[in-house]
């Protein structure tokens, strides 16, 4: 403890320069006795250390002590504190590793890459969860996490997406954070034959590390296989289309049935009548959630086919005209 307390007294001193023991000993949870103690040992091993006395007193490295990091220009320092995400390191429990790691390359870089890193930081932040979004951080990421690296089969109960939840054994292959979601890449075991799958995080009820390892499949790529499933997703969610009739207004409110389902219609967008409607080809799920995702068109939309959403959207329709009738 007290070698990791030392060389993050020497980092902070090398980053930021003059700093109070009042200051250190509040970041590193000590006293301040303890923190003198410290810096009496730094020096004793050789480092230019000093204290000064007074208000602006401290404690300080003599000027150019410091160690450089050779050979990083300076769009490679920017990329690196663009790298991080905060948020994903604090969901793996590797927070304080990020923190610590920044720190180390802050000590590590000259005077003006450090100060281009500093206003990196100031300009730019990443949120990667999407607006109107809770952020995902998903209570058993971190176990899960782990047995991925040290290669171990993990269990867990996992809800699907009709609510069934099951007992499962997974082989963790690797982690994608998705805008603010993550998702496990797995091999079921026992084997059934259809190879690595993704699994939503959040839906883990409870898992628990086994002590049996597994074998990595030879030459699989965790980056390969997301963006191969990212190819596939369109065409495995939306497996239907409907043809709709769309008014100016429902042009403009057609955001309202999903990104990907608006930009397929609307490349496929015929050009409007001589009252302004126009007629596409809009991607479904289902007919049941076609229903509910057109009706917040309201009268601007008018489906044509299938048949079967048609009438259940009339039906809607009638209901809603009857309820609200005038008593």
């Amino acid at each position: 403890m007290r070698a990791s307390r030392l060389l993050s007294i020497l980092l902070t001193l090398t980053v930021r320069g003059r700093v109070t023991a009042t200051e250190l000993a509040q970041e590193l949870e000590v006293s301040i006795r303890t923190i003198y103690r410290d810096v009496e040992a730094l020096s004793a091993a050789g480092v230019p250390v000093y204290a000064t006395r007074g208000r602006t007193g401290g404690i300080a490295l003599l000027d150019g002590y410091r160690t450089r990091l050779t050979g990083l220009t300076a769009d490679e320092a920017d990329a690196l504190f663009l790298a991080g995400v905060p948020g994903a390191a604090a969901d793996l429990g590797l927070g304080s590793v990020l923190a610590a790691t920044q720190l180390k390359l802050l000590a590590a870089l000259p005077p003006e890459l450090r100060e281009r890193a500093a206003r990196i930081r100031e300009t730019f932040h990443l949120d990667a969860p999407g607006w109107l979004r809770d952020d995902d951080a998903p209570p058993f990421l971190a176990p899960i996490a782990e047995a991925a690296w040290v290669r171990r089969r993990v269990e867990v109960r996992y809800e699907r997406a009709n609510r069934t939840v099951s007992d499962r054994v997974l082989e963790p292959l690797g982690l994608v954070l998705k805008a603010g979601t993550w998702y496990l890449v797995a091999r079921p075991h026992p084997p059934d034959g259809r190879g690595a799958r993704t699994y939503r995080v959040s839906r883990v009820h409870a898992a628990a590390m086994s002590a049996e390892g597994f074998e990595r499949p030879a030459g699989f790529d965790l980056e390969a296989f997301w963006a191969d499933y990212q190819r596939g997703y369109e065409q495995r969610v939306y497996r239907e289309t409907a043809l709709i009739r769309l008014s100016p207004e429902g042009r403009e409110l057609l955001f309202l049935v999903g990104t990907i389902p608006a930009r397929r219609a609307r490349a496929a967008m015929s050009e409007p009548d001589a009252t302004g409607w126009t007629t596409t080809r809009l991607p479904i799920e289902s007919v049941r959630h076609a229903q509910h995702a057109l009706l917040q068109l309201g009268e601007y939309v008018e489906v044509l086919e299938p048949a079967e959403l048609r009438a259940s959207i009339a039906a809607s329709a009638q209901a809603l005209a009857a309820r609200y009738a005038p008593g």
